[in-house]
C-alpha cells in the first residue's frame, strides 16, 4: 500500500521561516482593513458525454455511460477567506501569469474585499504567483495602485498543507467538480452557483495548529542550533 504525501526536508530553515510565517497570519483576529485571503488553483478536465445519460427514476440510480470525450482542460481559481468563510472559484482557459493578474484585479476592485485598504494574500510559490504579474498585465500605475494593496506571504515548498485554500478545494471536488462538465462557461455557472451556497452556509475555517505546537510536533524540521 502506497500513500502520496507532501513530505518536508528535515532541518530546512527556509522551510520554517516562510512556515512560523503563515501560522503567524492564521493566528490573527479578523480584521476588515487587512483580511486574509489564501488563493490556489486546480486543474481541471472538461468532459463531455458520448451517450445521453439516463435520468433517475424512482427505485433507480442516474446512469451513465463509462465512455466519455475530452474537451480540453483549464484551471480554476480559488480563494476563500477563513474568518468570514467567503469562497470563490473561477475557471480560466490557462493559469498563465495574466491570468492570474486578472484574477488579483478582481480581488481588488469588484470582490466582496474590494474597499479593504490591504489585503494579506496567501499562496504557493508557482512562478506565476509575483507582483512581476501584475506589471504584465496592467500599465505601470495601474500595476503598482494594486501591488501597494498587498502583503503576499508564501508556502514553503513542499508544504501546500499549509494553504486553507486547498480545504476550499477538496470540498468544491467532492460537492461540484466531481462529475463530467463539458465547456468552462457550463463549468463556471455550477462554480457560481456553489460557491453562493457554500459561502451563505458561512463555512468559517478555526485553525488550531499553532507556532508553539509546530516547534514541538514538527521538531525534526527545524535546524539543529
Amino acid at each position: 500500500m502506497r500513500k502520496m504525501w507532501c513530505i518536508p526536508p528535515e532541518q530546512n530553515a527556509e522551510f520554517v521561516a516562510k512556515m512560523e510565517d503563515i501560522l503567524d497570519v492564521y493566528a490573527l483576529p479578523y480584521d476588515e482593513n487587512c483580511p486574509v485571503i489564501c488563493l490556489d488553483e486546480k486543474p481541471y478536465q472538461l468532459l463531455d458525454e458520448r451517450r445521453e445519460p439516463i435520468a433517475i427514476k424512482q427505485g433507480m440510480p442516474e446512469r451513465y455511460d463509462n465512455e466519455y470525450e475530452r474537451m480540453g482542460t483549464c484551471s480554476i481559481f480559488v480563494m476563500c477567506e477563513p474568518l468570514r468563510g467567503w469562497h470563490y472559484a473561477n475557471a480560466r482557459q490557462r493559469r498563465t501569469a495574466l491570468d492570474y493578474a486578472h484574477e488579483i484585479k478582481w480581488l481588488l476592485t469588484e470582490s466582496p474585499y474590494k474597499h479593504a485598504p490591504k489585503i494579506r494574500l496567501l499562496q504557493d510559490n508557482l512562478n506565476t504567483h509575483a507582483i512581476s504579474s501584475l506589471y504584465k498585465a496592467f500599465p505601470p500605475a495601474e500595476a503598482r495602485s494594486y501591488v501597494k494593496r498587498l502583503i503576499l506571504h508564501y508556502t514553503p515548498k513542499h508544504g501546500s498543507w499549509l494553504n486553507i485554500a486547498e480545504l476550499t478545494i477538496s470540498v468544491m471536488s467532492r460537492q461540484c467538480t466531481n462529475r463530467r462538465i463539458a465547456t468552462i462557461d457550463a463549468l463556471n455557472k455550477e462554480l457560481s452557483a456553489w460557491q453562493s451556497e457554500y459561502s451563505n452556509q458561512s463555512s468559517v475555517v478555526s485553525w488550531q495548529f499553532t507556532t508553539d505546537d509546530a516547534r514541538v510536533k514538527l521538531r525534526r524540521l527545524y535546524p539543529v542550533v
